[in-house]
């Protein structure tokens, strides 16, 4: 991604016209770096955010979601703590909550040194320039409007949906469920089922599909099924969830009251004490008035951008999961970022969309940056794949069977890597600094020049000397190569 600048430029001149330089709405991860920024620079800064500073990563995402990896990992642990004669009170929830409000507390802070004015409230576009504040009526007048407000939960309809809960609520459900179902098998449903069955609940995964994590490497995808298979979590492919109905002799109302049986479109019957739905995410765009300003959406709601995340409307932006294009919270930060030193600081730049690393908090992780192997397959000549599956040093005295996978995706004719896919643990740590390689145009031959650390999982990346296999388009064959190991 382009670098962006850290000298600040002069003060925007002040339009009596209007009552603040820049308007944002929403208070997520893309908002605040934006508004942070821009005030920086010496604009008149108004941020409304209706709920909580953070937004889905800090509030209800990242961050309690890793939190709760944490705790899925340490719960052998516990148990032979227990054992030992410790008590572990089940403090998680607390925990998680003492740390979203920590940080929205510094978010709150960091807003305020920089001197911008934060309103608690809903926000929505009258006309190009006008935002109306939804808890007093009061109208703000913005030479600039930067819209921040992400994303939600995608909740199709059918019968009983009201039952199940999304990753929204996860956290903050009050009784462990020992039967959890789970629908859709994105990066959310894969982290939630993983996590949720090593803390001990029984979970079967209903997929649309028929594999998990689709978009992911092909490799990756089957590791992860066969991981979660072997680990006793139940994946139905191929099918949905259609209904959902509180079991007969259930009292009360809301989550907990009584199991919930779950009825797919292929005739399964599930019965669970909570239902997760993870669907995917919406753009939140519903009511904001922009067709009052004018700013055209998508079929799915996203508000369309060009390379400066400006819409049709000349003064008016968005970021973030809001026009849907790489929903991760470091791509909107990098938006924001690039926005105010663009807008506000007389320094141009844009964010580069290639190569952005991912990681799925699994268990093993997922860590991937890159081309898969069916994108370099469909876009280059000649393509050499790299791959290995191997146990851990770890794997030895526990007796795991867990395979990790190293898989790296190579450009024959340069000898440029174009993908790296890593199923272990750590992988997310390992992906982060391969990612800075692959940006720098690393060949495969630089990252076999690197001297291993060993024992580590990593080695296995500099040790690979032989590609696996060669797919070559102009033979419309691909020849198998024997790799050993060195």
């Amino acid at each position: 991604m382009s670098r962006p600048a850290a000298d600040a430029s002069e003060s925007p001149p002040r339009d009596p016209e209007f009552d603040v330089d820049l308007f944002v709405i929403g208070g997520g991860s893309g908002g605040v770096r934006a508004a942070r920024v821009a005030a920086g620079y010496g604009a008149r800064v108004m941020l409304a955010e209706e709920y909580r500073l953070g937004g889905t990563c800090v509030i209800r995402g990242c961050v309690p979601k890793k939190l709760f990896v944490y705790a899925s990992r340490f719960r052998s642990a516990f148990d032979e703590a227990t054992a030992f004669g410790w008590h572990l009170p089940p403090s998680l929830v607390a925990a998680k909550d003492r740390e979203i409000a920590r940080l929205e507390r510094l978010y709150c802070e960091g807003q305020e040194r920089a001197g911008v004015e934060v309103v608690r409230s809903r926000a929505v576009l009258d006309d190009a320039h006008t935002v109306r504040l939804i808890e007093d009526g009061r109208r703000v007048r913005a030479r600039t409007i930067l819209i921040a407000t992400g994303a939600r939960p995608e909740l199709p309809p059918f019968d009983g949906i009201e039952l199940g809960i999304t990753s929204d609520e996860v956290f903050d459900i009050k009784t462990f469920p020992k039967k959890l179902v789970i629908g859709g098998a994105g990066y959310i449903a894969m982290e939630f089922a993983g996590l949720f069955a090593a803390l001990g609940s029984d979970v079967s995964v209903v997929c649309r599909g028929s594999n998990v994590l689709r978009g992911f490497d092909e490799d990756v995808r089957q590791a992860m099924a066969g991981s979660y298979t072997n680990r006793g979590i139940k994946l139905i492919f191929c099918d949905n969830i259609c209904r959902l109905k509180r079991r007969a002799g259930a009292t009360g109302g809301g989550h907990n009251t009584g199991r919930i049986d779950v009825t797919t479109e292929q005739g399964a019957r599930l019965v669970a004490d909570e239902v997760l739905l993870a669907f995917g995410r919406a753009p939140n765009t519903g009511s904001l008035g922009l067709d009052r300003a004018g700013v055209k959406t998508a079929a799915d709601g996203a508000i369309i951008v060009d390379a400066n995340s400006r819409t049709n409307i000349g003064n008016i932006y968005a970021v973030g999961d809001v026009s849907n294009q790489f929903n991760l919270t470091p791509v909107a930060i990098r938006e924001g970022h690039a926005f105010a030193d663009t807008v506000f600081g007389n320094n141009a730049w844009q964010v580069d969309y290639s190569n952005i690393p991912t990681a799925v908090f699994s268990s093993p992780e997922i860590g991937t940056v890159g081309l898969t192997e069916l994108e370099a397959r469909a876009q280059y000549g000649a393509v050499d794949i790299y791959k290995v599956r191997f146990r851990p040093l770890k794997a030895v005295v526990t007796g795991d069977c867990e395979a990790s996978l190293l898989k790296v995706v190579v450009d024959s004719e340069s000898d440029r890597i174009l993908g790296i896919h890593i199923f272990a643990h750590e992988a997310s740590e390992m992906i982060q600094m391969l990612a800075a390689a692959i940006g720098s145009g690393a060949t495969m031959n630089d990252l076999m020049s690197v001297m291993a650390v060993h024992p580590t999982v990593g080695e296995e990346l500099v040790a690979m000397r032989t590609p696996t296999v060669r797919y070559d388009r102009r033979d419309a064959s691909a020849a198998l190569v024997s790799s050993a190991a060195d």
